[in-house]
Parts: C-alpha cells; sequence; structure tokens
C-alpha cells in the first residue's frame, strides 16, 4: 500500500461528529470530485471516483442528511478492467436539499458554477479541517516520503484551487498553484508544512511515520556534512603537509637548513619525522611546547625561506 493510500484509510476512518463538518466534508468530496448534470429538464448532482471506500464515505455523509444515493461501479470506456464508483443523487427534492444546505443554489433556483463551496461554510476551523479531508480522499495525493516531499490536490477549475489554497492558508500553509494537463494543482513541497496538512487533516499515525522518515533523513545528511566537511579538513591537512616537506627537503638540498633558527630546524624536523601529525600534535612535541598558531608561524617561516631560496610551488600547491 502507498502512502497516500494508508493516509487515506486512516482519514477515513476519521468521523466528522458536528453536522456542520460532516456538510464541509460532503463540500469537499464535492469540490473533488463531483459534477452536476442536466437530463431531460432535470438536474442531478454526480459524484465519481474509483475509490470504493471513498464512495461509500461520501455516500454515509449523505445519508447523514437524510438524502439517499446509492454507489453503483461503471467500467471505464478505454480500461474494462478498471472500475469507477458512482453515487448519483436523482431526486429533485434531494438535489434541491443538498444544493441549498452548501448554498450552491439560491432560493430562487439560480445555481452558483462549478460546485464551488460557499465559504460562509467555512468560517470554523473544524468545518476547514472536514473540508480539506473532503478534498484530498477525493483528488489529493501524496508522494512516499522516503523518496521525496510532495502533497497535492488536483482541481478542475482555478477557482476551487484557490479556496483549497486559501484554507489551507488559513492554518499556515504555503500553498502555490500550478497547471498542469487542464487541471490546476493545489501543493506543498516542504516536509513540515506536509506534516502540519496531516495534522489540519486528521491523519495523526500517517504525520508520525512522515516525522520518523524526515528525523531519520536529517540524522543522514547531518552524517554526510560531518563526513564530507571532515574529509575535506583532511585533504587539506594532507596537502599543506606535502607542501611543507617539500619546501623543507628544498632548503636541505640547498644546504640553507642549517642557517635557520634552532625553532625552524626543530619545526623542520618534526614535520619530515612525523608527516602526517596535526598542527596541535606538531605543537606539542616542540621543545617547550606551543600552541597551533605558533606552529603555522614556523611552518608558513619554512615556506618562505624556502620560496626566498628559489623554491617555486607546483601549481596544484599554490
Amino acid at each position: 500500500m502507498s502512502f497516500s493510500s494508508e493516509v487515506k484509510r486512516e482519514l477515513l476512518s476519521a468521523e466528522s461528529r458536528a453536522a456542520h463538518c460532516r456538510l464541509a466534508e460532503l463540500a469537499g468530496m464535492l469540490c473533488g470530485a463531483g459534477s452536476m448534470q442536466k437530463e431531460g429538464g432535470c438536474l442531478y448532482v454526480v459524484f465519481v471516483t474509483e475509490q470504493e471506500q471513498a464512495a461509500l464515505r461520501y455516500q454515509g455523509l449523505l445519508r447523514a442528511a437524510g438524502l439517499a444515493a446509492e454507489v453503483t461501479q461503471v467500467h471505464h470506456l478505454q480500461q474494462k478492467n478498471k472500475l469507477s464508483h458512482v453515487v448519483k443523487l436523482t431526486a429533485q427534492q434531494d438535489v434541491r436539499r443538498l444544493l441549498l444546505s452548501l448554498q450552491i443554489m439560491e432560493q430562487d433556483g439560480r445555481i452558483h458554477e462549478g460546485l464551488r463551496v460557499c465559504d460562509a461554510l467555512l468560517k470554523r476551523n473544524c468545518c476547514r479541517r472536514a473540508f480539506l479531508r473532503g478534498v484530498f480522499l477525493t483528488s489529493g495525493s501524496i508522494s512516499n516520503p522516503k523518496k521525496s516531499y510532495h502533497f497535492e490536490i488536483v482541481c478542475n477549475a482555478r477557482d476551487k484551487a484557490q479556496q483549497v489554497r486559501e484554507q489551507l492558508r488559513a492554518f499556515e500553509l504555503d500553498a502555490k498553484i500550478v497547471s498542469r494537463k487542464n487541471h490546476e494543482i493545489v501543493y506543498l513541497k516542504e516536509g513540515s508544512q506536509i506534516v502540519d496538512a496531516l495534522n489540519v487533516m486528521g491523519a495523526h499515525a500517517a504525520l508520525m511515520n512522515l516525522e520518523n522518515v524526515r528525523i531519520i533523513k536529517e540524522m543522514r545528511n547531518d552524517i554526510n556534512r560531518r563526513v564530507n566537511c571532515e574529509t575535506a579538513n583532511i585533504n587539506k591537512t594532507v596537502s599543506a603537509a606535502c607542501r611543507q616537506k617539500e619546501a623543507i627537503r628544498f632548503l636541505q638540498k640547498q644546504g640553507k637548513l642549517k642557517e635557520l633558527s634552532r625553532q625552524l630546524q626543530e619545526m623542520a624536523r618534526l614535520r619530515m619525522e612525523y608527516p602526517e601529525a596535526a598542527i596541535k600534535e606538531l605543537g606539542t612535541l616542540c621543545s617547550p611546547p606551543v600552541g597551533k598558531s605558533g606552529v603555522n608561524h614556523r611552518l608558513r617561516k619554512l615556506e618562505e625561506a624556502a620560496e626566498q631560496t628559489g623554491y617555486e610551488k607546483r601549481n596544484d600547491q599554490a
């Protein structure tokens, strides 16, 4: 089962107890997978989904509102082995009651196009949560967090996408909209934002699973950063040590090393005897011991002395 399916299964187990929240969730499901059809002078509200449990959830919300509708199965025209689950509200009095309840229809029978939910239904945070749960169940998806962070809700109209984005932003979620293949996609890309969205909708178990993945990812990234940093430091130390040894060999070959101060001669000897020693370790080997700045100063003086004698650094050591 995909992570997206796990989230939806958990959301299907959540209940909207208050009537206004059930209505908001119903509105969300219609926003994601509903449409209105006219046939022979009659108006029908049709809900279509490939998810049987979502269809049953929608049917249950209708029944809770005192509206009767049956779930039927329809084969796809192009993919015969694929089923769609259809819930069609046909009784005209029930259609009118539903549209009036969702404030999609005015008392005089005028209908707002596109099944866009009236903002008055979404004033409470609990109703906003229910609405987002409903729209995600029908047209939402979330990627496997082990691979990437991506949360999206597909809308068939710009105004619907804007309304979904508004509801997400009410919970301080920075949702964005992009057009894709004649659809408007409301999406989140930040892992922390997706965690918050799951919390808003009530998918708390999925939230914890995603958080665990995020923690493991962050730990791995932190370890990789540290290893890369340490590797870079080691490479830098090795490169510096090689450069210093070549300068010292040059001074020895030119007979100039014995002309330098006792401290510089001692540092040259220690560097040649302990080629892999870090700066701090070289300092403890000096007599008397010196700090890192003192060691760096002496090594720099050795390189300067070699350059003054005619030593030239290789390009990869500059």
